[in-house]
């Protein structure tokens, strides 16, 4: 089931990957980093872990990060979203939630 629901989430998060990538590699850009430290900065505030050792100077870049993040936390929203409708489905499955519906019910 989780497998199912991230086939069907896979263009919205390849492009907020992207996203992240392209975002992060402005960044990198206006400080002047490396584009594997740009990347890397832009996936440590995308999953909001932040390090602290890279980190952005200028105001536009400072806007930058805080992009990163907010993205970051929607990518990461949409996978606990789909990691726990998999688990609610597998519970369900599991111990015949509707019978015991039907039988409370009755």
């Amino acid at each position: 089931m989780f497998a199912i629901g991230l086939f069907y989430a896979a263009p919205l998060l390849a492009t907020l990957a992207l996203i992240i990538v392209v975002l992060g590699h402005v960044l990198g850009r206006l400080e002047g980093w490396s584009n594997f430290d740009a990347l890397y900065h832009a996936f440590s505030a995308a999953t909001t872990l932040g390090y602290g050792d890279f980190h952005p100077r200028g105001k536009r870049s400072k806007l930058l990060a805080i992009a990163i993040t907010f993205v970051g936390i929607i990518f990461t929203g949409i996978l606990v979203a789909i990691a726990l409708h998999s688990a609610a489905h597998a519970f369900k499955e599991t111990h015949n939630v509707d019978k015991l519906i039907e039988q409370v019910d009755e």
